[in-house]
């Protein structure tokens, strides 16, 4: 049963646990401090109620905001979420509806009729789903409701990338060169770019007229690149914007993604420091830091001038997004303006101290920007400086649920383990920050995006914000589902990003050939070899086990990286040392001795997967994620998850005569690298078909998949039936055997 928002005691007996999870320190609030201004003149908050009209992770961000505002909340669910832990974090929640988004969070009536119910006074759109949506702003506020955004002339303007780029042109804002109006037709599109006299060419980037975050987004770099993706990306365009018009324009290369926040006002324009957004894949932003290493402080100013013509220019309220690419020489081109709240607003609030969430919510009410914004913005003025002052270095991790080693691939199913990074160690200066919309025993389902979280790591330095993130990830335990911490990790890890050489290109550039794992160095192979020997002698230890069969001596292992058959290390043990010594280099290894701090003692987190070492004088933190009836154990640390074995000396001779199982081939076999459904077939049985050629395309989590021909051969026979379901390597097609 419904029933009107009211300050009710079992939310509040949520807060501390809430408050918990998003930041634990109250050294570390900083970054939410809303105790200078949480009210007006009249003592009363923005708002008594507001409805959030989206789902997960950014609904509980929003929810924080507002219970320490004294604002209650309305969440909005699907039935795929009704066990989601936003729908119990809020004040009050209503199901609206299917789990397809056509049937529940794109429902605007169904979502209107939910803050009539519950007596929102409010809507505060998240981000996706209907967040720049004009003609729902306008039915928000027709239905004498305050839209918690720009305005709807705001949002039809900027969210219309060939409008919002007529407009930026008018406001003196550089942009980047591209046909002039929506592209009409496959063939209109070739011959613009075959056309001598158009300065238009290849490559070019195929976009959303109405869109962003990547969706209906396609890089071409030649005409059956062009081919293949404007039917992809118009389907996605109109699945996820309700709009299939594309727009064709210049794809700049290896350019940064720089983008600038601003929370506006009437009488207020704050533009943030600027955010480098450039490790993407297929367009989605991975990796997000702020402020950037590569751009030039004459850069920076020009940038923020534009950006403060661009929002006066369109009477902007609210926050918002403004982006650009920046190329090798600092030139600098208008993409798009996002009139949200975007994924990666943290890293600008931790590096500035302030609240984007209340800013809004305070711009809704008519209040103005909040006192806090002010006073910044004052300082900035007196100082003579483009952006807001800020402090430190912020870097964000966006968690995925999608195979890194399957291209990037949507990961559906529960999660079996999930346990977040430790916030115990967070300072004023130095803290993480998780912002999540799941819990352990979750279904991830395969309806919408596949973000888990966002991890969020603040730091005096930009070095120390990376080493940070690092050990962040190193505790952030997540099974069940694939998710791309690993990647992540590989990045952070990577002396190139480290130097702060981050072009857009990065991920293709570094992993050419795709991601094949993280690659441990010889100095963390060691140490990830003398953390597993140290790990197996405290759980002996602690579950009482006999010593490993054959053992003369306790102190002597052979650790055994990929399993029984993998590469053997001896490790002698001490109390003080780890001797590790390679096995595999006929005769010519050579020992190596890791230190062992025994003044911080080895121990395990049990209930969190967790183990921590001290190796050669610094905290290491391996997940022990599983152990089978054969001892083998599966531990990750430094994001290389592996198979590792220990064994006594005795054990490791005997095991030299077995024999290596033969794999099973498939080389005959298309399976589908991940849950979805196959929307069509290019080919049928006893086509001949080419390596690389499409054979079909299979849609998971709202992307279409392009799967191709891992070689030339004759197809024998096509299993699955168009609009089925599939399971993670069902069978689509098979390969006449005959022909390889």
């Amino acid at each position: 049963m419904l029933r009107h928002c009211s300050r009710r005691m079992s939310s509040r007996l949520l807060l501390p646990r809430l408050l918990t999870r998003f930041h634990q320190s109250s050294a570390a609030s900083t970054a939410l401090d809303t105790s200078s201004n949480t009210v007006n003149n009249n003592n009363q908050p923005p708002f008594d109620c507001i409805l959030i009209a989206n789902r997960g992770e950014i609904v509980q961000r929003v929810i924080r905001s507002c219970d320490s505002l004294g604002v209650d909340t309305v969440a909005v669910y699907s039935t795929a979420d009704a066990q989601a832990p936003y729908v119990n974090m809020a004040t009050n929640s209503v199901c609206i509806g299917a789990p397809p988004a056509s049937e529940s969070y794109l429902m605007t009536e169904t979502i209107l009729q939910a803050a009539r119910d519950t007596g929102a006074q409010a809507i505060h759109p998240g981000f996706g789903f209907l967040s720049e949506n004009a003609t729902f702003a306008q039915d928000v506020i027709d239905a004498n409701l305050v839209w918690l955004g720009p305005s709807p002339r705001a949002v039809e303007l900027m969210g219309d990338k060939l409008t919002s780029k007529k407009l930026a042109l008018e406001a003196g804002v550089n942009c980047i060169p591209g046909h002039g109006d929506p592209i009409q037709s496959l063939e209109q599109a070739l011959s613009i770019i075959n056309d001598a006299s158009n300065d238009l060419h290849y490559p070019v980037l195929l976009k959303a007229a109405a869109g962003g975050g990547g969706k209906g987004m396609r890089t071409c770099y030649n005409d059956q690149e062009l081919r293949e993706a404007y039917g992809i990306a118009k389907a996605e365009s109109l699945q996820f914007f309700k709009d299939d018009r594309l727009l064709l324009e210049q794809y700049v290369e290896e350019p940064h993604h720089i983008e600038f926040q601003v929370l506006c006002s009437e009488n207020d324009f704050c533009i943030f420091p600027e955010r480098e957004c450039s490790i993407q894949r297929r367009n989605q932003k991975v990796i997000e830091e702020s402020p950037s290493v590569f751009l030039q402080p004459s850069t920076r100013a020009a940038m923020a001038v534009q950006v403060e013509q661009l929002c006066r220019n369109v009477s902007y309220t609210s926050a918002g997004t403004v982006e650009f690419l920046v190329d090798k020489h600092q030139q600098f081109y208008f993409l798009e303006m996002n009139t949200r709240l975007q994924v990666e607003h943290p890293v600008s609030e931790a590096i500035t101290g302030v609240d984007l969430v209340k800013g809004m919510l305070w711009v809704g009410a008519g209040w103005g920007v909040p006192e806090e914004f002010k006073r910044l913005k004052e300082i900035q003025l007196a100082r003579g400086e483009p952006v807001l002052p800020h402090s430190g270095h912020a870097i964000e991790a966006r968690i995925y649920a999608e195979d890194p080693l399957r291209g990037f691939l949507p990961s559906t199913g529960p999660l079996s383990m999930y346990s977040e990074p430790s916030t115990m160690r967070n300072t004023a200066e130095s803290y993480v920050r998780v912002d999540t919309g799941v819990i352990a025993g979750q279904n991830i389902s395969p309806f919408y995006d596949p973000m888990l979280s966002k991890v969020v790591y603040k730091a005096p330095t930009r070095k120390e914000a990376i080493a940070g993130l690092c050990q962040a990830l190193d505790e952030y335990v997540i099974q069940g589902v694939q998710h791309n911490t690993k990647l992540v990790q590989s990045v952070l890890r990577h002396p190139v990003f480290q130097q702060g050489i981050t072009p857009t290109s990065f991920l293709p550039t570094h992993y050419p050939d795709g991601f094949h794992g993280v690659e441990l160095n010889k100095d963390e192979q060691l140490e990830y070899v003398a953390a597993v020997a140290v790990i197996e002698k405290m759980r002996r230890k602690m579950m009482q086990r006999p010593p490993l069969a054959g053992a003369n001596d306790a102190t002597t292992v052979i650790v055994k990286i990929g399993g029984l058959f993998g590469t053997p290390f001896r490790v002698e043990l001490s109390e003080s040392n780890a001797i590790v010594t390679p096995l595999s280099d006929e005769g010519q290894a050579t020992s190596t001795t890791v230190r062992l701090d025994s003044r911080f003692p080895s121990y395990c987190e049990t209930e969190k997967h967790l183990a921590h070492v001290s190796i050669n004088g610094k905290n290491r933190t391996a997940q022990v994620l599983g152990e089978d009836a054969t001892g083998e154990m599966y531990i990750q640390m430094f994001g290389a998850d592996k198979n590792v074995l220990v064994q006594s000396v005795r054990e490791h001779e005997l095991s030299q005569h077995m024999h290596v199982p033969v794999a099973l081939d498939t080389s005959d076999l298309i399976m589908s690298p991940m849950p979805g459904t196959l929307i069509s077939y290019a080919v049928q049985a006893g086509d001949h078909v080419e390596a690389g050629q499409e054979l079909c395309i299979v849609e998971a989590m709202k992307m279409q998949n392009i799967i191709r021909s891992p070689k030339t051969g004759k197809i024998a026979l096509c299993k699955a039936d168009v609009g089925s379901s599939l399971k993670r390597d069902e069978v689509i097609l098979e390969f006449d055997k005959e022909v390889k």
